[in-house]
């Protein structure tokens, strides 16, 4: 029989390991979300990629995906049913057409718009699960990481 872990360094992985909470932690706030979002049709992660594109200037797409921390594939493959609504329009730029820019529709920032009272009011539910200052720390040390 091959040598086993002994059961406490699992509960020692349980206790201590940032990746395990991280993940879940992030599983349930962004489950929480997107049931905020849903009647807007929206999901967390495409509240958040319209989020980055309201910019004064459309911004390129190779800014954009490390901003989102993704790759170049994942985002488009993600602004794909956002363009099919007519939320979001990926265009070349004027000077050099390889580069490929990223905008919102008035659709877009219309939704946005309805959708950001509803992302307040989520964060606030949220922040009120944590002691005075917790929220901003662990933003803060989350920053920190990436």
């Amino acid at each position: 029989m091959a040598d086993r872990l002994p059961a406490a360094t699992t509960l020692e992985v349980k206790d201590r390991c940032l990746c395990l909470h991280l993940q879940r932690a992030a599983r349930l706030v962004a489950r929480r979300f997107d049931e905020a979002f849903r009647p807007f049709g929206l999901t967390n992660g495409q509240f958040s990629l319209m989020m980055a594109l309201n910019r004064p200037e459309p911004p390129r797409m190779r800014d954009v995906a490390p901003f989102l921390a993704m790759d170049r594939t994942t985002l488009t493959a993600a602004l794909k049913p956002l363009e099919r609504r007519g939320l979001v329009s990926v265009f070349a730029d004027n000077k050099d057409k390889r580069v490929k820019r990223l905008g919102l529709t008035a659709a877009g920032r219309h939704l946005l718009a309805d959708a950001v009272p509803v992302w307040r009011r989520t964060h606030d539910d949220l922040d009120d699960l944590f002691e005075a200052g917790g929220p901003e720390r662990l933003r803060g040390d989350l920053r920190k990481v990436g």
